[in-house]
């Protein structure tokens, strides 16, 4: 009858009892920390099994100025301790420098390469997986805040430290290298800039040098010929008067002849010769009329046209003639051209060249020495670590034991659900067998 009642009443919804639950763990305890304890023994097993893989890191700040000033007192390489430090760590950024750090060390990489894998590949997982490069927030303007830090992780069974010191001096020292060959590339180039202009100033020395020569030379050759060409003309000239001098002595010597004049006369003087009287008379003569040629008598004018037909030179006759000399024979010889050709050390008389020798002079004088130039500072450098930091030892035990207390649990209640259904299933099959069947309608489904 109680059956009865309890099967026909309306079935309740699926709920959970949280209690219920809990005692059918708790009688299943045993199940539960087993399971707990043999997941513990698991995790412990495999932390202190597994390969353990340490970890190094070097940090790196900018270097004081003192150490970069001799550099930046060249003035033609700047260099300020952030952008060394940025220089420096793209140095260690580069895959290029690994990879050349990689082969010089082959034998502190051993444990990276796997076999069958070429050396580059090898390199690629490293590279990859071990190093890493840490640069500050960008967005934290802080000067304290600049630093580069590389990190590595290795595997037990390598030496960590001496590879990332190593990495570091190696990358300190090819940027130094680098800094180095810039610096003479630009010492070399603005040399040979100030040398070319050197020689361009020298280059137009020669031409204004050589312009100034033929400027003279041109002068006086243009000065020599006017004075030969006024030289001529004066010959010239002197031969045609002596030319005409002579026309004029052969008309007087004529008119002498026929008059009898032989001695150097005055018009007065024949006057009174002609009127003969007995009484000395003193004259004086005053005229302003030009007494004529043949009053000087045949004797003079004919020895005056012996003398000028025997001439052979007109010149003595002209002071010109001495003065042409003279600056002909000046100009023979050009003294200031003869002082320019002469010249030995030309190049101290190159304008504008004082400050690019200055400068050619302390270019050469640099001595800067770059072995000993500090672009960073290593404020901490890689040191042997205490403890590895894989596995977690305590972490992994942990999740082992909840992994453990979880699996136990779903095992407890799984368990439990499988008995139960086990221990329901016969009287279920009972009480289905005794309910009458009935046919089904469109809306009822089959029982």
């Amino acid at each position: 009858m109680n059956r009865t009642s309890a099967l026909n009443s309306p079935a309740t919804p699926d709920e959970i009892d949280l209690f219920e639950l809990f005692q059918v763990i708790w009688r299943q305890k045993k199940l539960v920390v087993g399971c707990a304890i043999l997941a513990g023994i698991l995790g412990t097993g495999y932390a202190m099994l597994a390969s353990k893989t340490y970890e190094v890191s070097s940090v790196l700040r900018p270097a004081a100025i003192n150490e970069l000033d001799a550099l930046n007192r060249s003035e033609i390489y700047k260099l300020p301790p952030a952008d060394a430090l940025e220089k420096v760590g793209a140095q260690m950024d580069s895959y290029g420098a690994r990879l050349g750090f990689f082969k010089s060390h082959e034998e502190l990489f051993r444990a990276f390469q796997k076999p069958g894998q070429s050396l580059e590949q090898s390199f690629e997982d490293f590279n990859r997986n071990s190093i890493n490069l840490i640069l500050p927030d960008p967005k934290k303007s802080d000067s304290l805040s600049s630093y580069v830090r590389l990190e590595m992780q290795y595997p037990a069974g390598v030496d960590g430290v001496a590879i990332l010191n190593g990495f570091v001096d190696y990358a300190v020292a090819a940027e130094r290298e680098q800094v180095g060959a810039d610096l003479k590339v630009i010492v070399n180039n603005r040399l040979t800039e100030l040398k070319g202009k050197i020689d361009a100033a020298r280059a137009n020395y020669d031409t204004g040098k050589e312009s100034k020569i033929a400027t003279l030379l041109e002068v006086d050759r243009v000065k020599r010929a006017r004075l030969q060409d006024e030289l001529s003309g004066l010959r010239l000239q002197m031969k045609m008067e002596r030319t005409n001098r002579l026309a004029e002595l052969a008309e007087a010597i004529s008119i002498a002849k026929s008059m009898g004049i032989k001695k150097p006369t005055t018009p007065s003087s024949m006057a009174d010769t002609v009127g003969a009287g007995s009484s000395q008379v003193v004259r004086t003569e005053i005229n302003n009329q030009k007494i004529p040629l043949y009053f000087l008598g045949t004797e003079a004018l004919e020895a005056e046209r012996t003398a000028l037909l025997q001439r052979t030179s007109d010149d003595f006759t002209n002071s010109r003639i001495a003065e042409i000399g003279k600056e002909l024979q000046l100009l023979e010889t050009n003294r200031e051209v003869e002082v320019l050709r002469k010249r030995g050390n030309e190049d101290i008389f190159l304008q504008d060249v004082e400050p690019l020798r200055a400068e050619i002079a302390r270019l050469k004088g640099l001595n800067i020495d770059m072995s000993n130039l500090k672009l960073v500072s290593i404020d901490r450098r890689a040191q042997e670590p205490l403890t590895s930091i894989k596995p977690k030892k305590s972490l992994i035990v942990a999740v082992s034991l909840v992994v453990g207390l979880f699996l136990g649990v779903l095992a407890a209640l799984i368990r439990h659900f499988v008995l139960t259904h086990r221990k329901a299933e016969p009287y279920v099959t009972q009480e289905t067998d005794r309910r009458p069947r009935r046919e089904p309608t469109d809306d009822q489904p089959l029982p």
